[in-house]
């Protein structure tokens, strides 16, 4: 792929008291983020915490009611078309053409992406190369297993060389091998410039991929910082279980007479 731009010193993306609700519901309660170019960014969270939503919206993929969202210097909400154009996207609950081939979906999307043909062969074969699924190409997207698929996505997301990418649980259902090859790819991407922001529940991961994490919890962040920051003398995942409260609750003792 094509060297990403070089924007050290500057913010990827800046979020300024977005909120989003849900029949009456806050689901992302007017948070504030920076995400500095040139990051691995994290956003963990229990289920429900606003992640999703949140990431949709940068992404371009739900309105915010209130708020602000910057990519480098577009206001993604007045100009989303300029802002998207910034942006790959691997969203949950992922969609996509799954009669085509691989190869074809990846050139669809390369052309969606304004790029010519050469590129765009170039590009797949090189992306299918790294992330290893180069036998696969030439079969139908709905016999690809769930992590195949993912991988798949993600080498739609980077095809036109975005400057930042926007991830959704991007490891989830992804063998340990295949995570670990496209950690190595994402790593390459940051290296040149590129920024990721992701969300993610295992935070092993987290704590190998990113400089910067949010702790989201209802809606809300409670902790943001260097990984050091927010973990203090903790490990990541026992701070990430104190702030959401996953403290333990009332046991069911009446299962115990299944046993009786």
């Amino acid at each position: 792929m094509d060297r990403v731009t070089d924007t050290a010193g500057e913010n990827a993306l800046e979020l300024r008291g977005v909120v989003k609700t849900y029949r009456g519901e806050p689901a992302v309660a007017g948070i504030d983020l920076s995400v500095p170019a040139g990051s691995f960014y994290g956003l963990v969270g229990p289920n429900g915490a606003g992640k999703t939503t949140t990431l949709s919206m940068v992404a371009g993929l739900v309105r915010a009611d209130r708020g602000e969202i910057r990519v480098f210097d577009v206001d993604a909400r007045k100009d989303p078309r300029a802002a998207k154009r910034l942006m790959g996207v691997l969203p949950d609950r992922m969609r996509t053409f799954d009669r085509l081939t691989g190869k074809q979906l990846l050139h669809y999307i390369g052309a969606l992406r304004g790029l010519s043909g050469a590129q765009t062969r170039a590009r797949a074969a090189e992306l299918a190369e790294a992330f290893d699924f180069v036998p696969a190409l030439g079969r139908a997207v709905s016999d690809y297993s769930t992590g195949m698929t993912k991988k798949l996505m993600l080498a739609c997301a980077m095809i036109h060389a975005p400057r930042l990418l926007v991830l959704d649980e991007p490891f989830e259902s992804v063998d340990p091998v295949s995570a670990q090859r496209l950690l190595g790819v994402l790593r390459d991407y940051v290296d040149q410039g590129g920024t990721v922001i992701l969300s993610g529940h295992s935070m092993t991961l987290i704590e190998q991929m990113c400089s910067r994490i949010s702790v989201l919890v209802t809606g809300q962040v409670l902790a943001e910082g260097t990984l050091d920051e927010v973990r203090g003398e903790m490990s990541l995942e026992q701070r990430f279980i104190d702030l959401s409260g996953g403290e333990e609750k009332g046991r069911l003792e009446w299962l115990h007479t299944s046993s009786a």
